[in-house]
């Protein structure tokens, strides 16, 4: 029941953004009581995913759970960084995947996991992991978001001229492309973090359970590449 009341304010909470930035010619900064009226469904789906993935005697895991942290994380960055940085334009896109995604743990609870995997320490690399991968699947829409808005921006004319044509429609209200690009690397850098202790905690919980800290399977080559590939990233 709390997850579908979450989607709905997530929902309404979407259309009201859709109608007040995108359908309109103006577009007004947030207001205080509509940052808290985003804040009041987010508490609400931290309380239930730490309820479900932390506090239960049994670990489920699935890709309900995984999609619902997902949007979780996201309504919590942009939430943090419309605070600093005008991001008017976002909410639509951002809290109509909410509603989308915030009950799927409801719908599709997913498998009991083994009964290591209930102990704290494998449920919070679990969980890092989750929103590791989830920020990084994240900053890979916004790059797509990104790269749809400067070609729009240098794209002029149905016959294909170039040359700064000005965005038109809901891409009209997006933040300036700077401002996506800062973040895009913001979501990037906070996403090699939280893979860095996905690492750490992984290495703990296999050396409990299989007696080695970095076991060859392709769960680990593929964490250890990518950890080389966004630091590479980062670097550059």
């Amino acid at each position: 029941l709390l997850y579908g009341i979450i989607a709905l304010a997530y929902a309404v909470l979407a259309l009201h953004f859709w109608r007040t930035r995108w359908n309109t010619a103006t577009m007004p900064e947030a207001a205080t009581w509509e940052r808290i009226a985003i804040l009041a469904p987010l508490l609400v789906h931290s309380w239930l995913l730490y309820q479900d993935l932390f506090a239960a005697a049994e670990f489920r895991f699935g890709f309900g759970y995984a999609l619902s942290c997902m949007l979780w994380l996201g309504v919590l960055i942009y939430w943090l960084e419309s605070l600093f940085v005008k991001l008017e334009g976002l909410q639509p896109l951002v809290l109509g995947l909410a509603a989308l995604c915030a009950p799927l743990p409801a719908l599709f609870p997913g498998l009991i996991s083994p009964p290591y995997a209930h102990a704290l320490p494998f449920r919070l690399h679990t969980v890092l992991a989750m929103l590791a991968y989830s920020l990084f699947t994240i900053a890979a829409l916004h790059a797509m978001l990104m790269t749809l808005v400067e070609r729009r921006l240098h794209y002029r004319g149905a016959g294909g001229a170039h040359g700064g044509g000005p965005l038109a429609g809901p891409l009209a209200a997006l933040p300036p492309l700077l401002t996506i690009e800062s973040l895009l690397f913001r979501l990037i850098g906070l996403g090699f973090v939280l893979l860095t202790l996905t690492l750490g905690t992984g290495m703990f919980n296999a050396e409990e359970i299989f007696g080695r800290p970095m076991p060859f399977t392709h769960k680990t080559l593929f964490a250890v590449v990518s950890w080389i590939i966004f630091a590479a990233l980062l670097t550059g």
